[in-house]
């Protein structure tokens, strides 16, 4: 044992055994031993001093390392301080008392220091809450990718739950601000799906009525007409908007095979057509060639075979649309050269101009009907057909007029 630490340095014990403590107050009797020689006294009050110096030590250890809760350790500083005037004890009790009271002070700046780092901590943590909070908020208002937000919602909540040390208070409130936020989110997801769900049936009714139209208009013959109400359906099913994606497709399927099988019979037909001004087309070639091959040098037997390739020429029929101009000017071409090879001082030009203009009016009639039938309007292209006939019968007349008077 220490020197400083010696009993017999704090205490004495009479011859009678009673045992005395030494302090800087002034003696006091600590106990009475009877039960051998004086060392043996010392010895046990000098062990029961030793128990509390050891006890104040580890309250010393435990302050300065910051491990322990200094208000505790204050506490329980002060309970032994106040032992101290009656511990039956041999040692320096004075030094004790001094460093419980400095235990007591520094425990008092400890708590403060403590104090201070949980209310830091306390506003940090409550700081982390309120952003995530706020940020639940601002995903309830306005979030609209649906998935990613609800993701976000339950991340939210996990950081959530790692976040202690608020007070309760501020802890419950801001828990009720989340949760609203969260109910608020789906409510309004909800909603949108319920809406959604609204206008995919609707969709789905639109374009199943679509799909009736188109298939009742497949087997149409009314070309043009047909194919532009089929522009505008589909000019429609895509206004439409999205069932699910399952129906939707099938009901593309339908509408689509129903539009095919249209279009492929247009298309057959049109080829066939195609076909058949394309042999038009080298009939008419072959009479051009007849045509501008004819000798202008006799009038009468120029006009004569100018007629009958003309007679020829109008029993063909159409042509390519790209090749119908050529044709025409290369026709008119000839018919002016007929023309001014007749045109010898016996000739009436006022009956040959009528001529002229009775056959112009044929070939604007014919072209008319040919417009016609190209748009699918059939009644309109007979009626130009007749009317094209008439004018072609008075050019016909006005002709063999026009040679009786030669």
């Amino acid at each position: 044992m220490p020197p400083s630490a010696d009993p017999h340095r704090f205490g004495r014990v009479d011859d009678d055994g009673t045992v005395w403590l030494v302090t800087s107050a002034g003696e006091r009797v600590v106990g009475s031993w009877q039960a051998g020689e004086h060392d043996a006294a010392y010895a046990h009050f000098g062990r029961r001093f030793d128990d509390l110096a050891t006890e104040v030590a580890l309250m010393e250890r435990r302050l300065a390392s910051g491990n322990g809760d200094a208000r505790k350790i204050k506490s329980a500083a002060a309970a032994l301080a106040e032992t101290l005037p009656t511990a039956a004890v041999l040692g320096d009790v004075d030094t004790l008392a001094a460093r419980l009271s400095a235990i007591v002070e520094q425990a008092d700046s400890h708590a403060a220091a403590e104090r201070q780092k949980r209310d830091e901590h306390r506003a940090t943590q409550t700081a982390r809450k309120e952003a995530l909070a706020a940020e639940a908020e601002d995903i309830a208002a306005n979030a609209t990718q649906w998935k990613a937000a609800g993701d976000r919602l339950r991340e939210i909540l996990d950081e959530w739950r790692t976040i202690t040390g608020l007070d309760r208070k501020t802890d419950d409130a801001l828990w009720k601000r989340y949760s609203a936020a969260r109910e608020t989110f789906n409510r309004r997801r909800g909603s949108h799906f319920a809406e959604l769900d609204r206008e995919r049936v609707s969709t789905r009714q639109a374009k199943e009525a679509l799909c009736v139209r188109a298939e009742q208009l497949s087997g149409s013959t009314d070309w043009a007409a047909t194919s532009a109400t089929f522009r505008d359906m589909l000019t429609e099913w895509k206004a439409a908007g999205r069932a699910a994606k399952d129906v939707d497709d099938a009901l593309w399927r339908r509408f689509k095979a129903a539009q095919d099988t249209f279009f492929s019979a247009r298309n057959a037909v049109n080829a066939e057509r195609d076909a058949e001004f394309e042999a038009n087309a080298a009939a008419k070639e072959r009479l051009l060639a007849e045509a501008e091959a004819i000798d202008v040098s006799d009038a009468d037997a120029a006009r004569a075979a100018l007629r009958t390739i003309g007679a020829k020429w109008d029993a063909v029929g159409k042509v390519p649309r790209e090749k119908a101009p050529d044709f025409e000017r290369r026709m008119k071409a000839v018919e002016k050269a007929v023309r001014d090879a007749a045109s010898t001082p016996g000739t009436d030009p006022e009956a040959q101009a009528r001529a002229d203009q009775f056959r112009v009016r044929a070939e604007q009639y014919e072209a008319q009907a040919a417009k016609a039938e190209a748009a699918g309007r059939t009644k309109d292209a007979e009626q130009a057909r007749a009317s094209a006939a008439q004018w072609r019968e008075w050019a016909e007349a006005a002709v063999q007029a026009l040679g009786r008077k030669r």
